[in-house]
């Protein structure tokens, strides 16, 4: 189970840790890898990324982000955000593995009931999906420090 921490950063499965915002990418690729391979990746922006499959979510972090034509809240050192998606476009059941927000499986249920569950609404630095179908299911949620 990945249970997000809005503020702080994400609990991942198995008693893997915690990504916290604000690490290292060392510390955050290594709390990771006990869990997937992880591979690199480039993001605008950041001073690193990386990507990691577990059962049927991919998980993308990334951090030391910068605001290249104004410094602002948007420079952060060590880990900035981490996107959790499901691999189908359109997923149509359950995920695998929950994804926790509010003791709510937000990729376990119907979006239509689960962004009812969290009225009025995710927390800040959670963002959902837009215009979600009532009978579809969730296929992504981000959580960044801001």
């Amino acid at each position: 189970m990945f249970d997000l921490l809005p503020g702080t950063g994400l609990v991942l499965p198995h008693h893997a840790g915690v990504l916290r915002f604000g690490m290292s990418e060392q510390e955050s690729h290594w709390a990771v890898s006990t869990l997937a391979d992880v591979r690199e990746t480039w993001i605008c922006q950041t001073g690193w990324a990386f990507t990691a499959r577990y059962e049927d979510l991919e998980l993308l972090a990334y951090g030391d982000t910068s605001d290249r034509l104004s410094p602002s809240v948007f420079d952060q050192h060590g880990l900035a955000a981490v996107h959790l998606h499901r691999y189908e476009a359109r997923p149509t059941g359950p995920s695998a593995v929950p994804v926790v927000l509010r003791d709510i499986d937000l990729f376990g249920y119907p979006a239509a009931e689960v962004l009812a569950a969290l009225q009025p609404g995710p927390q800040i630095g959670v963002r959902l999906p837009p215009d979600q179908a009532p009978s579809s299911y969730l296929a992504e949620v981000r959580l960044s420090i801001i």
